[in-house]
């Protein structure tokens, strides 16, 4: 496995680096996308995301088991290049399935990220500059997002911040 982390604020310019990333790999590439639409400004931010990527990409839309897209995709012939975005909404459609799958689809996708033998793109938001939530279920969104950003950076090859649409190599 070769991954980077891309980490980055919203509206950082994170999604277009990774994007960018993900296209001077060879070989295929699967867009992972961990978004669930439950509005419509949500439709409209996915309409524009799927607008912006090549149209050879192919999609895998999955909310919750990314341990086992990363499982299924490492059987393919070849084994396709992933660009997962995002950890942000994955993490919040993880709390909202309970700790049992929050905890078993967190170690699951770990434990098939390191095995994986393709190139993995991973964007995640950075929580860690902000404020401290007023509310206990986002102190615990920033607090499992901002450990998982850590997981991720400890697996990962290189690590990139996108500040201001200006990446900054932080590791690799």
């Amino acid at each position: 496995m070769t991954a980077t982390l891309v980490l980055g604020g919203i509206r950082s310019g994170k999604s277009a680096l990774a994007e960018k990333l993900a296209q001077e790999k060879d070989g295929p590439v699967v867009y992972v996308a961990t978004a669930t639409i439950g509005d419509v400004e949500m439709q409209e931010r996915v309409r524009l995301h799927r607008l912006q990527r090549p149209s050879q990409w192919w999609l895998e839309e999955e909310p919750l088991a990314l341990g086992s897209v990363l499982r299924r995709k490492a059987l393919m012939n070849p084994v396709p290049n992933l660009l997962i975005d995002c950890m942000s909404l994955w993490v919040s459609n993880l709390l909202h399935a309970g700790d049992d799958v929050f905890n078993r689809e967190r170690d699951g996708f770990l434990t098939s990220l390191v095995r994986y033998p393709g190139e993995v793109v991973i964007v995640s938001n950075e929580v860690g500059l902000g404020i401290i939530g007023m509310d206990p279920l986002t102190r615990r969104f920033a607090d499992e997002l901002g450990w998982l950003n850590q997981a991720l950076a400890k697996r990962c090859d290189k690590v990139v911040m996108s500040i201001a649409g200006i990446a900054q190599t932080l590791k690799g």
